[in-house]
């Protein structure tokens, strides 16, 4: 664990995930269990939200018990696999604000180009979660990052399953502000840019598209 890079080694994490790299397991178990995982991680990235105080009534007395300070935090999911993520994090944090970022990869430059963009009003006032199955070259989720600090996002995490070294290091080089969450640091990325050992296309694997 460092400043810039938290892996949750929690046991219920570690055990999902591995039933989450199998390849034998379905679509509705793999979806079932990335929504389940994504509670775990969300715990772990929203430890250090604000609390302040509110006076109410329990069945026993008055008193002053805590609850979160500020406006409600956004959720942004980079799409399409994000969405796995988000829904956990929803059922944990039904408050929340959500917003999607939708970048695809340019198969000429490589480069990430967006093509949808939609976020909530006041992000600067929101603690921002941006979440995204995996970390791989770290690309997009840079470039997803690049454009969530332009509509005015200034305390920003990101919520990743499995991370690669190249893209912590990309993000940490880009992004050196934005902490990230994930379950697991792997050991390298393939030539085609795969996490290895990994999973998968997770959207295809959460989708069933493949």
């Amino acid at each position: 664990m460092t400043d810039h890079l938290t892996v949750v080694d929690h046991p219920l994490v570690q055990h999902k995930l591995t039933q989450m790299r199998d390849k034998d397991t379905a679509t509705p178990e793999f979806r079932r269990l990335l929504r389940e995982i994504s509670q775990l991680l969300a715990y772990e990235i929203t430890r250090e939200m604000e609390l302040t105080t509110k006076t109410i009534q329990t069945p026993m007395q008055e008193m002053d018990a805590p609850v979160l300070k500020g406006k409600k935090l956004a959720l942004v999911s980079i799409l399409r696999a994000g969405n796995g993520l988000m829904d956990g994090v929803l059922e944990l944090i039904p408050g929340a604000r959500v917003g999607f970022v939708g970048l695809y990869r340019d198969e000429e430059t490589l480069e990430p180009v967006q093509y949808y963009f939609k976020v909530p009003e006041n992000m600067g006032d929101r603690l921002v979660i941006a979440v995204d199955p995996m970390l791989a070259t770290g690309n997009s989720s840079a470039a997803a990052i690049d454009l969530l600090k332009e509509a005015g996002a200034t305390n920003i995490r990101f919520m990743c399953l499995l991370a690669a070294p190249e893209g912590v290091a990309k993000m940490k080089e880009a992004h050196p502000d934005v902490p990230i969450v994930t379950a697991s640091l792997d050991e390298r990325l393939n030539e085609k840019g795969y996490i290895m050992p990994g999973l998968g296309d997770a959207g295809d694997r959460m989708f069933g598209t493949k």
